[in-house]
């Protein structure tokens, strides 16, 4: 069976909005396109190479799959756009992995999770329709399914139990604004730390495995004084 493993770049304060460049993603009013590579260094360098190390197809959202198609496949003739994360190592090496990511992605089979029928020009470009496709898929043969960005695939993943693993890449910048990685619609569930590693760059990069339900208890003892059951009952009316 096939793993499906993601990947975020996020802010501190939870933002994964456009860490590649200024126009990648300035929807909703974003500024600050292009955070990420400031922070980048040989250590998230190893990180990404570690997502990406071994044989994959790609698993995107629609969205993330038109910034990568009008990006990756003509990287080798471009110098600006997501690839400046790379200059980081050097101008000639940072486009030489660019390039190579570039024809990586182009070579692999890119699954796109959607309920439209946008176009996928971009060779080897497969549509899903939902997680009963996607349960196929997995449990067929091939190398895993990664996601890179794409935020709004986990709701429905975790709901379904078809997500692995989970690397996320916490970056020290607060941003306030801006498409974030987990929303309200995300189920509840617990998960377990597998590895973790601190760049030095002071970015936090950690995986997660999914460890069940959540269990619900007190942190310490229960309150029955007369002020705590004043509070429960304003809550319950709708006062506090």
């Amino acid at each position: 069976m096939r793993r499906i493993r993601g990947s975020l770049f996020a802010s501190l304060d939870g933002v994964i909005q456009a860490p590649g460049g200024p126009s990648e993603d300035p929807t909703g009013g974003f500024a600050h396109g292009g955070w990420l590579p400031q922070f980048f260094d040989e250590d998230v360098g190893g990180a990404i190479d570690a997502v990406f190390g071994q044989s994959y197809d790609l698993l995107l959202g629609r969205r993330t799959y038109d910034i990568f198609a009008a990006y990756w496949p003509y990287v080798g003739g471009e110098a600006t756009g997501i690839g400046e994360v790379f200059d980081k190592t050097g101008k000639d090496e940072g486009a030489a992995a660019a390039i190579q990511m570039g024809e990586d992605f182009t070579r692999a089979n890119k699954y796109v999770l959607t309920r439209g029928t946008p176009e996928l020009g971009w060779s080897n470009s497969h549509r899903v329709g939902g997680m009963e496709e996607l349960k196929g898929i997995k449990v067929g043969d091939g190398p895993d399914l990664v996601i890179q960005g794409s935020s709004t695939l986990y709701p429905a993943l975790i709901a379904a139990g078809l997500l692995d693993s989970l690397t996320v890449m916490t970056f020290p910048v607060v941003l306030g604004r801006g498409k974030r990685w987990f929303g309200n619609d995300m189920p509840a569930r617990a998960l377990r730390l597998v590895g973790h590693q601190l760049t030095r760059s002071g970015t936090v990069i950690a995986t997660y495995e999914p460890a069940g339900e959540i269990d619900h208890g007190w942190a310490g003892p229960q309150s029955t004084s007369e002020r705590e059951n004043a509070r429960q009952q304003a809550m319950a009316e709708g006062r506090w």
